[in-house]
């Protein structure tokens, strides 16, 4: 019963060819790391990464210090890059959730004129990251796939032996299931 529980936020949509991989919010290491095996597996040629939202404060602070200061996107563009992907592109906008990469995502599709996505997250995020692409690509022309990247921390089967998959699986199933109740057809 706990491993149907966890595998509740999982979900993998069939991949075929993408003009692009984005990597997703959050997806961080696991991310970047499941886009390298996808471009190098042929599914496609290049990746992208979100903006990532500057903390002032924090950015200040390190430039205070001497210190440069590595976004994550920039930081995940350089693993990428080392993963000996070449060909990465950073999507111009700075998000705070899930939310707001509903709202960017299809207009910067249709900008670039991409048939076919496949976006990279993790696993625990999957099916929610899927049910809000779906409808905020609704009208729009551009095939979105939702990857969970193999690399997760978040292991459905085995959620409940960690505090940390244990706050996972209530943080994500909790927003799975208000997503649920505010767009029951989705």
């Amino acid at each position: 019963m706990l491993r149907a529980v966890g595998g509740a936020l999982v979900v993998a949509d069939d991949l075929g060819p993408a003009d692009i991989v984005v990597v997703g919010t959050g997806a961080d290491g696991a991310g970047v790391l499941a886009a390298a095996d996808l471009v190098h597996g042929g599914v496609a040629a290049q990746v992208a990464v979100f903006a990532d939202p500057p903390d002032p404060s924090v950015d200040r602070e390190f430039i205070r210090r001497g210190i440069p200061y590595e976004d994550a996107a920039a930081r995940a563009i350089r693993q990428l890059k080392a993963l000996g992907v070449d060909n990465v592109r950073k999507i111009p906008r700075a998000l705070t959730g899930t939310e707001d990469e509903g709202r960017v995502f299809p207009e910067w599709c249709d900008q670039n004129h991409f048939r076919s996505v496949v976006v990279v997250t993790t696993s625990d995020h999957s099916r929610r990251l899927r049910r809000v692409l779906r409808r905020s690509m609704n009208g729009h022309e551009t095939r979105v796939t939702v990857h969970p990247a193999r690399y997760s921390p978040f292991d459905p089967n085995r959620w409940w032996e960690t505090r940390g998959g244990t706050r996972t699986e209530v943080v994500e199933l909790e927003k799975l299931l208000l997503d649920i109740l505010l767009h029951p057809i989705s």
